[in-house]
């Protein structure tokens, strides 16, 4: 049983087996989750530099197409699928509590029996960015017109400069971060808690809800420090993100072993 199960305890009233936990538990998710991708760092940083690829590569495309100003909304979908993508990581901390070897199949090929109910979480999730991507048009739309998305060189000025711009910025911010927080509650361990029993997606879901609203100044301190790591590898030109996606992963499964964890 993970050690980050020591001094937490189960929530009078609540259902799932959810625990109560400390007010800084997420810096030890952290910490725990760098002890991971120190243990295999090999397959920690393949994973991310991976991903690194796929962010480099979609960000291309929207140049490509001349979609450059969508760049921060796609940036932002990142912190929707995030939770899905990092199914991998939270096998190879698995195997990794377990005692058992991580080898590149396990975390590239997950053998699990909930393989349909992830897959259910993950259209749950990929339905969240469908949606951001529409709000997002609707908003420019409702600020500029019909015209057509200008160049990111553009756009960037005109969001940061202009008074419309700027009502622009605050109100799809605002938008974006009650939606992003309403995912992060369905999200925020209900992809591990797929892996690690054999649940449906909705009881993960469900779970993963009352981890949050039975702990809602830890997770929002969880939350903060996804945004900002996050932020900070897609502002290095994605290249952060080789380090900083596999420890939110990793990390990630030990919220859920201290928030849900058998």
């Amino acid at each position: 049983m993970s050690v980050l199960l020591e001094k937490t305890a189960l929530v009078p009233g609540a259902s799932h087996g959810v625990r109560r936990i400390r007010a800084d538990e997420p810096w030890r998710w952290l910490a725990a989750g760098w002890a991971d991708m120190r243990a295999v760092p090999s397959i920690s940083l393949a994973y991310g530099f991976v991903f690194f690829l796929i962010s480099l590569s979609l960000a291309g495309l929207l140049f490509l197409f001349k979609l450059g100003a969508f760049l921060p909304v796609m940036a932002a979908g990142f912190l929707l699928l995030g939770p899905m993508l990092a199914v991998g990581l939270y096998e190879a901390s698995r195997r990794l509590e377990a005692g058992l070897p991580v080898r590149f199949a396990d975390v590239a090929f997950v053998s699990t029996r909930n393989l349909t109910q992830l897959a259910f979480l993950g259209a749950m999730l990929m339905g969240a960015m469908i949606v951001w991507l529409q709000i997002a048009g609707w908003l420019f739309a409702l600020f500029y017109g019909p015209v057509g998305l200008p160049p990111l060189s553009a756009f960037i000025p005109a969001l940061l400069l202009t008074s419309r711009g700027l009502t622009l910025l605050v109100v799809g911010t605002a938008a974006g971060a009650v939606l992003a927080f309403v995912v992060f509650s369905i999200s925020a361990i209900s992809a591990p808690l797929l892996l690690a029993r054999d649940i449906d997606a909705v009881t993960a879901v469900l779970t993963s809800i009352e981890a949050v609203r039975h702990n809602f100044w830890p997770m929002l301190l969880w939350a903060w420090i996804v945004t900002l790591l996050t932020a900070f590898g897609i502002a290095s030109g994605f290249l952060g993100l080789v380090v900083i996606f596999p420890l939110l992963g990793h990390a990630t499964w030990h919220a859920h072993r201290a928030l849900a964890g058998s």
